[in-house]
């Protein structure tokens, strides 16, 4: 059985951490945070200082194992118990939510949640009540 490790102080760091960058977006670019909106329009970037924020932003998110090595010395401990082909169709329905959702858990539930706007509050309720089922399902019906 999968077990969940409770880390109060890390996920509060985190979750400071991706307050503060959604806030100095905010403040110095007018531009709410959301990862799946940052990454596409980092494909498709309006121009070069459009390009130049999302990918100074990308790089801040990816480096952050990087940080802790720098801070403890040793490189977090990642464990992912799912197999590649499972990562695969997990990004590919997450594509699919995001895209029908009109952005991901980052823009809705922590910009959105923030703005008060009706249609965050909806998705991030939805997010959410399928978290809990697919936890129950999958812990408690099949058995992972």
């Amino acid at each position: 059985m999968m077990e969940t490790v409770f880390t109060p102080l890390q996920s509060l760091g985190g979750g400071a951490l991706i307050g503060l960058a959604a806030v100095l977006l905010m403040a110095t670019l007018g531009r709410v945070m959301g990862a799946t909106g940052i990454v596409t329009g980092l494909m498709q970037p309006a121009n070069l200082g459009d390009w130049t924020w999302r990918a100074a932003l990308l790089a801040g998110m990816i480096s952050g194992p990087a940080a802790f090595l720098l801070l403890s010395g040793q490189m977090p401990e990642i464990q992912v118990p799912a197999s590649t082909s499972m990562l695969i169709i997990g990004g590919l329905i997450v594509g699919i939510g995001v895209t029908f959702g009109s952005g991901c858990t980052s823009g809705h539930g922590v910009c959105g949640m923030a703005r008060l706007s009706p249609r965050s509050i909806v998705a991030t309720l939805t997010f959410m009540f399928t978290t809990a089922i697919t936890v129950f399902v999958i812990r408690h019906l099949i058995g992972g």
